[in-house]
Formats: C-alpha cells, sequence, structure tokens
C-alpha cells in the first residue's frame, strides 16, 4: 500500500518537472526545477545501472523492470527486494 503511495508521488514529481519543461515557472522556481530534475535523471540513471551490474551473469532485467526502476527509483527496488525474499522464503521452507 505504501509503495503505491510512494510511486504515485513519483508520478506527480516526474509530472511537476516536466510540466516545468513545458510552461516554465516564475524564474527563481524554474532555476530549482530544472536542477532538482537534472539531479533526478541523474540519481534514477545510477540506481537503475547499479542495480544491473549487482546482478549475477545470469540473471538479466527486463527493459520494462530498468525503465520502472528509472521512473519509480526507490519504491520499484522495494518491490524488487519484497519479491527476493519472498522467493528465498519459498525456497528455504521446499528444503
Amino acid at each position: 500500500m505504501l509503495i503505491n503511495i510512494g510511486r504515485l508521488l513519483m508520478v506527480c514529481v516526474w509530472g511537476f518537472m516536466l510540466f516545468n519543461l513545458i510552461h516554465p515557472f516564475p524564474k527563481p522556481l524554474k532555476y530549482f526545477m530544472d536542477i532538482a530534475m537534472i539531479f533526478m535523471v541523474i540519481m534514477h540513471a545510477l540506481q537503475t545501472m547499479f542495480i544491473k551490474a549487482s546482478l549475477p551473469k545470469n540473471e538479466k532485467l527486463s527493459g520494462l523492470v530498468q525503465v520502472r526502476i528509472f521512473f519509480f527509483g526507490v519504491f520499484e527496488l522495494l518491490v524488487m527486494q519484497k519479491k527476493m525474499k519472498a522467493a528465498l522464503d519459498k525456497a528455504k521452507n521446499k528444503h
């Protein structure tokens, strides 16, 4: 539930920043939003690259998962962590 709220928040943040590109805000806020958008793009790109680099060679991320990590950032990583933990718990219970 909270992860979905976080995803919704990220969609709003992206929308707010993209709106600034289409219809710029007044001067001081415009520059802040431009810097914030550059920072967010760099941080989310780094997150995606680090996740790809940390996976074993035999595992690959699909393009959709990479896009979701880029747009939703840490919220998508939390979903991945939850799925991995569930898979590990299931594997432990089998043995």
